[in-house]
């Protein structure tokens, strides 16, 4: 039996910082991996994707060279091998650069291989067994292949398989209209392939507001994707080389066939194999081990952070819970997994940034609310950038004058967006906001702009 201070089960985007913490606090640490450090986000997630909506971003902006007074001799050619290897490189610098920062801890220790609990506080991983009175899993998730009719008879992608990808399907067909599906329906449409979004729900990411969902489903049409929302009964055949993907929508039943399928309907934890049950580690139905406010789990002394305690789904907030055990353990804090403050980003083109709640959320909330709304059209930068779709808006309380939430649709949303945030974070009312003096010509100095528009539902 190996003793160390602290075990970390998973390099993803909690694992490698806190180990950096526990080291700089004098601790030995063995941090475990299976496969590749720096998790989803590095490898198969935001890094590799956001590199290929740049490319994709590039390729949009030079067919449009006529809208901005250019013009290229011929078609814009695409070149996906070089597009892939540019990817890749992206992947390769980052998880080589977090690699070479754990090596040169001095009290940590990256052991590659499986861990599985055996008790408590015992993880046995290539045949040793390790104990530590803390243990902290950052494990991440997959995505999930639903049991559909013929599932396992085709050849499926997932997100995984995307960023690899360094050939341009003819026809891309996406189950799943939801974020990670629409990012690449919008890129791969751009690199020149067919892209059909099955969708079964009656909207593109249902969870937002309708007129989100409409907005982003007219930017993904006006590119040439079909977008196919209620599809009851999806399915799949083989058809020669490709995949006959049943749709049964009532608007059109044929089936689409497809040289590629990607799969993109959701994740799931990597929880399956941990031997929970060995340690009596409590997890829901999904596989997603149940925490605390503080990230705790049933067991004292064992802690889950980012993808695989449901607790949040981001790079972002994966990072968080990193910052909030290390608060609470090293600086004597009282950090708190309901002190955060929901914020994310869709990346297609123009982006959605969003925080807080939505219209929808806010109207249940049964508070006296305010509204405004702005179209990109009125936004003086995006004017000028030749980027006018989308809209900017905001819902607050009548009350306590403070933001509930809002969303920007549009060029520089996902940056403009914080702005809000970092004054709902700050938790201060509509006219701290109001006098701010923003930059011209930005995005952001039409908020104060928006908020003055604020009036009560009619």
């Amino acid at each position: 039996m190996r003793n160390f201070d602290a075990i970390i089960i998973g390099a993803g985007q909690a694992g490698p910082p806190l180990a950096g913490r526990l080291d700089a606090a004098g601790m030995s640490v063995a941090i475990i991996e299976r496969h590749l450090v720096g998790g989803t986000c590095v490898n198969t997630g935001c890094k590799p994707t956001k590199t290929l909506v740049a490319s994709a971003h590039a390729i949009h902006t030079a067919q449009r060279g006529s809208d901005y007074g250019f013009s290229l001799e011929g078609p814009v050619s695409v070149d996906m091998k070089a597009v892939a290897a540019r990817a890749r490189k992206v992947i390769v610098d980052s998880r080589t650069s977090n690699e070479t920062w754990l090596s040169d801890l001095s009290r940590v220790e990256l052991i590659r291989g499986e861990a599985r609990f055996e008790g408590p506080h015992i993880v046995t991983v290539n045949g040793e067994r390790l104990t530590a009175p803390r243990i902290f899993i950052n494990v991440g998730g997959r995505a999930v292949i639903p049991d559909l009719p013929g599932v396992g008879d085709v050849p499926l992608l997932t997100n995984s398989d995307m960023v690899a990808l360094d050939s341009l399907p003819r026809h891309l067909v996406i189950i799943g209209g939801s974020y990670i599906g629409l990012e690449f329906a919008q890129m791969y449409r751009r690199f020149g392939a067919e892209v059909t979004i099955v969708e079964r729900s009656d909207r593109l990411i249902s969870r937002e507001d309708p007129d989100v969902s409409a907005t982003v489903r007219e930017i993904l049409e006006a590119e040439g994707v079909t977008v196919r929302t209620g599809a009851t009964c999806i399915g799949f055949k083989r058809c020669g080389d490709a995949v006959a993907v049943t749709v049964d929508c009532a608007e059109d039943p044929r089936p689409v066939v497809a040289t590629h399928v990607l799969m993109a309907v959701g994740r799931r934890p990597n929880t399956d194999d941990l031997g929970l049950d060995a340690a009596g580690i409590a997890a829901d139905s999904r596989g997603y081990i149940t925490v605390d406010d503080h990230l705790q789990t049933n067991v004292p002394g064992v802690w889950a952070l980012g993808d695989c305690n449901g607790r949040g789904a981001f790079t972002h907030t994966a990072y968080n819970d990193f910052e909030i055990v290390a608060a609470n353990l090293l600086d004597g804090d009282d950090r708190r997994l309901s002190q955060r403050l929901p914020g994310y980003a869709l990346y297609i083109d123009p982006p959605l940034g969003r925080v807080g709640m939505t219209d929808a959320e806010a109207a249940k909330s049964g508070r006296r609310l305010l509204h405004a709304k702005r179209p990109m059209t009125r936004v003086g930068r995006a004017v000028e950038k030749g980027e006018t779709q989308g809209f900017m808006k905001i819902v607050a309380d009548a009350d306590t004058r403070r933001i509930l939430g809002a969303a920007i649709l549009g060029t520089g949303g996902d940056e403009a967006i914080h702005g809000i945030l970092d004054m709902m974070n700050a938790d201060q009312p509509i006219e701290a906001l109001r006098w701010a003096v923003p930059i011209h010509p930005t995005v952001s100095e039409l908020i104060p702009t928006v908020l003055l528009d604020l009036r009560a539902a009619k």
